[in-house]
């Protein structure tokens, strides 16, 4: 009587015990799945942080152009650029470039514009001499970029097709450069 009391004593402990471990890999998946959505979650915060800080700063530094393009006084605060006989006219112009760059960059940064699109954006937006101007004028100022940012990496895929647009010797601009593939998008 005693050994069957202990065979079913023992046959109840490992039925607990395999209970317990069914019920501990059954936990163990579940909280593996929350932290999973857990961490979906905190990226996607984190990318939804990063649009709205990205369009906080776009707006805040279009007003400060603004400010400049109409007002003489304030420009001169932005005054940064090299060109020869940079006159007001021309500084609101570069302002503008500026302006219209920092756009470009913002929409394929929060990625409203893949990097096939924003290279045929600047083919075109390279067709405009003040903006061309703009562009060789404030080459100094991408130098000092890290060449492993975004930026740096935008500017030099504008630098590289405005020297093939000048080297170019027909006048069909649109065919002109090596459209980069959506593979290189890495949004």
């Amino acid at each position: 009587m005693a050994t069957q009391f202990l065979r079913s004593l023992a046959v109840a402990c490992l039925g607990a015990a395999a209970g317990a471990i069914t019920a501990t890999a059954v936990q163990r998946r579940a909280l593996d799945e929350l932290r999973a959505a857990l961490d979906q979650h905190l990226t996607q915060t984190r990318a939804m942080r990063r649009e709205v800080n990205l369009t906080s700063q776009q707006r805040q530094h279009w007003a400060l152009l603004s400010k400049a393009i109409d007002d003489p006084d304030l420009a001169e605060v932005l005054d940064v650029y090299e060109g020869p006989g940079l006159t007001p006219r021309k500084r609101r112009q570069y302002l503008f470039a500026n302006a219209l760059y920092t756009n470009m960059l913002f929409y394929y940064r929060i990625g409203n514009m893949t990097k096939e699109e924003f290279f045929g954006f600047a083919r075109s937006t390279l067709q405009n001499a003040p903006f061309r101007e703009y562009w060789h004028d404030t080459r100094h100022h991408r130098v000092s970029l890290p060449p492993s940012t975004e930026e740096a990496q935008l500017g030099a895929l504008i630098d590289g097709l405005l020297q093939e647009l000048e080297q170019a010797e027909d006048e069909d601009w649109w065919v002109v450069g090596i459209q980069p593939s959506e593979s290189e998008d890495e949004h």
